[in-house]
């Protein structure tokens, strides 16, 4: 009998449908892994323990305000890297923003004046900002978005634990103040073969991709949403950006003390306010962004400070013994990301506040270890930060929309902002108390510690105040869906219901909109 003849051509288009969406997604988990790190390090301001290889004639101040444009930046940035996220597709803008990154780092080996640093520096922030955007994005993009929104928080959340640490490394034995603005150049030139290897898989999946972002589309979350309330939220985001970033500039013009720290409260206040203003989610009401907005207050600016007042120079133990301790931070945050990923609903819908509450009793372990005469001692805050930042963003993610969590993560950006106006507030009222003496380095010393131990009571109250409003609005918005929704219809004892079906996000059934499956 004959055998007929198999189409080749369609038996490709099949091993290609099948092997390339799974190579895509390693290639975007490989990609946030090297990009988050390296768009969070562009955040400290190091400038100043590099001055005294600054040329003569320029201001310290000035280079100082200069090289902290990248945070407001990014903050700025974010809102546009959403609008243009949903035009463009997250493989193109993470390929643009590591352009913008990658242009800004070989410029930086020329720069010669606070001009051009400020410029750079900015550049930093935009290339930052499209960059976390992008990778989030990229995320909700894929069929397998819970396992790539673990590697995603845990990137996160060990970025923004190490970004103190990490912007500090290149600058150990340093012969130009120059390094400051390319800290990293080698992975810079991995992560952006990633996203060029990245764009390439996602032109090349195009067929299989658009079947499984179609089949998503019609369940979507972003598709079944109000476009009011998509512009509302847009809105919210962008003066969200322009308030807390020009709050920051303008503190950095020698503001008296009184009006540095009205400042750190108010940038406080108007966080809280505009993550009252988001439309809220179906489930979890407002929760997304006020978990988001607790995570960035707290995890970077205080393992900031923690890492500064641990270098050895100022009598801690240095970064070499903080090390091991950072590793151990990383690998509780990808278990507690991973966890809270593949957690039960009911788990899940609970693990923002839970995450609260971990990075609260962070702080309690920072007041109580910090200082240490040895980095062993730090590994408990750093885990609990880290760990307990994964876990809410995790769990607030897993509760949003796309929108919504890009959103979330302006918000997040604009808590590390505040967080780190407080601190500036914090370090002001402590060092007022030296009065008009001389002061000796350990009493300067001594000063920063009581401030970052005040810092870390004052936030660790707004956490809290953060876990209770988020639950009291959540409420209410449940409360308003059930009441809109009305009554259940009664069901007679012989009733019988079938439950609709539904797809698993491994079969498509969650990807542009989001974890479609949960809802």
């Amino acid at each position: 009998m004959a055998v007929p003849p198999v189409p080749q051509s369609r038996t490709a288009t099949a091993v290609r449908a099948a092997r390339v969406p799974l190579l895509l997604d390693i290639v975007i988990g490989l990609l946030i892994a090297a990009a988050l790190p390296l768009a969070v390090v562009a955040i400290p301001n190091t400038i100043s323990l590099v001055a005294t290889l600054l040329p003569p004639g320029i201001s310290h101040i000035d280079m100082m305000r200069m090289h902290g444009l990248a945070l407001p930046a990014m903050l700025l940035t974010v809102p546009l890297a959403m609008l243009a996220v949903r035009r463009f597709r997250a493989a193109p803008m993470a390929v643009a923003g590591l352009i913008v990154l990658a242009l800004a780092d070989v410029a930086g080996g020329y720069a010669n004046s606070v001009a051009t640093v400020g410029v750079l520096r900015a550049l930093h922030g935009v290339g930052a900002g499209v960059l976390v955007t992008a990778t989030l994005a990229a995320v909700y993009e894929r069929p397998r978005w819970r396992i790539l929104l673990a590697i995603w928080g845990a990137a996160l959340a060990a970025s923004m634990v190490t970004a103190q640490a990490l912007a500090l490394w290149p600058l150990d034995g340093a012969d130009s103040w120059r390094i400051t603005l390319q800290p990293y150049p080698l992975l810079t030139g991995v992560a952006l073969v990633l996203a060029a290897a990245y764009l390439v898989l996602w032109l090349i999946a195009g067929d299989a991709r658009r079947d499984d972002e179609d089949g998503a589309a019609a369940d979507s979350g972003s598709a079944g949403e109000d476009p009011a309330a998509a512009r509302r939220r847009l809105v919210v985001v962008c003066l969200l950006g322009v308030v807390v970033a020009a709050l920051s500039v303008g503190m950095s013009f020698g503001w008296p003390w009184y009006l540095v720290i009205a400042g750190a409260v108010a940038a406080v206040i108007v966080l809280l306010a505009f993550g009252a203003l988001l439309p809220p989610e179906p489930r979890g009401g407002r929760t997304p962004a006020f978990a988001a907005l607790g995570t960035g207050l707290v995890i970077l600016p205080a393992t900031a400070q923690v890492t500064i007042i641990e270098l050895r120079g100022v009598g801690g133990p240095g970064l070499k013994e903080l090390w091991i301790p950072f590793a151990v931070a990383a690998v509780v945050a990808l278990g507690a990301a991973i966890g809270t990923a593949l957690a039960p609903e009911s788990l899940a819908e609970k693990a923002p506040s839970l995450g609260l509450v971990a990075v609260v009793a962070g702080l309690a372990a920072i007041r109580i270890i910090v200082p240490s005469p040895s980095g062993a001692p730090l590994t408990l805050p750093f885990a609990l930060l880290a760990a307990g930042a994964a876990v809410t963003l995790l769990g607030a993610f897993r509760l949003a929309r796309p929108g919504s969590a890009l959103a979330a993560l302006a918000l997040c950006l604009g808590g590390v902002l505040a967080g780190f106006l407080l601190g500036t507030a914090a370090q002001v009222y402590q060092l007022m108390g030296l009065g008009e003496a001389v002061p000796t380095k350990l009493m300067v010393v001594n000063r920063f510690v009581e401030a970052l131990h005040l810092w870390a009571l004052a936030t660790g109250f707004v956490v809290v105040a953060i876990i209770v409003l988020a639950a009291l609005l959540a409420r209410r918005s449940g409360a308003a869906t059930a009441a809109a929704a009305g009554p259940e219809p009664a069901r007679g004892d012989g009733e019988v219901v079938i439950p609709a079906p539904t797809r698993s996000p491994e079969e498509g059934g969650g990807l542009a909109g989001g974890p479609i499956s949960d809802r």
